[in-house]
């Protein structure tokens, strides 16, 4: 049996995206094991709950005066430190720098709350509220330079609700998102999903769509 895969998850806030990921390992539809939680925020609540689940959880904020590309090598250096063969981005709010980002090339998933590639950046719910969608969800990538624009992987879809306003939209997306990203994940722990010639692949074939869960 292949060894489980060590992956290191950033967060900056609570972290819900984490759990779902550290619940996936421990009732082992993930092949895998969380080296270490990292935060860039010493107040995110989700290192708390890390370390309250037995996993490390650690701060590397950027210091005064450090720049985007330094503060991306301290993280590479505490990850690799840790093992980790596997980035897992879950709600870490900060932009990393190209060098990171080449770095851990093909090595790096993110979830982001809409249907990429329509509404990528913050605020998607109320942006989409705001443009009348009638879809909205997630979507798990591999991470590129370019802001959420990697190769997707899985989407969560729903329908946005006449009564949705943004907290229950975020809510019924948070849902999906912890469904999706553990199985992304588990794919690539059990070597389902590659990185290859700048595409997703999943069982040895490209993705020219990501995969699809309805709600």
């Amino acid at each position: 049996m292949a060894e489980p895969l060590p992956f290191a998850v950033l967060i900056s806030g609570r972290g819900s995206n984490m759990l779902a990921l550290a619940q996936a390992v421990m009732e082992g539809s993930i092949a895998g094991r969380i080296v270490t939680v990292i935060s860039d925020r010493a107040d995110a609540a989700g290192l708390d709950a890390a370390r309250r689940l037995g996993i490390p959880a650690e701060v590397v904020a950027s210091a005064p005066g450090q720049d985007r590309a330094a503060h991306g090598r301290a993280l590479t250096a505490r990850i690799e430190a840790c093992g980790a063969r596997l980035v897992v981005l879950a709600g870490f709010m900060r932009i990393l720098d190209g060098e990171f980002v080449r770095h851990w090339q093909g090595r790096l998933l993110n979830i982001h709350p809409s249907l990429l590639p329509a509404w990528r950046g913050l605020h998607t719910h109320r942006r989409v509220l705001e443009a009348g969608e009638r879809r909205h969800g997630c979507t798990v990538h591999f991470v590129t330079e370019e802001l959420d624009a990697g190769p997707a992987v899985i989407q969560g879809r729903l329908e946005v609700l006449p009564g949705d306003d943004e907290t229950t939209l975020s809510a019924r997306v948070q849902r999906l998102e912890h469904i999706i990203y553990p199985r992304a994940v588990g794919w690539f722990a059990a070597g389902r999903l590659t990185w290859r010639d700048g595409a997703a692949w999943l069982d040895g074939r490209p993705l020219a769509q990501p995969v699809i869960e309805e709600a």
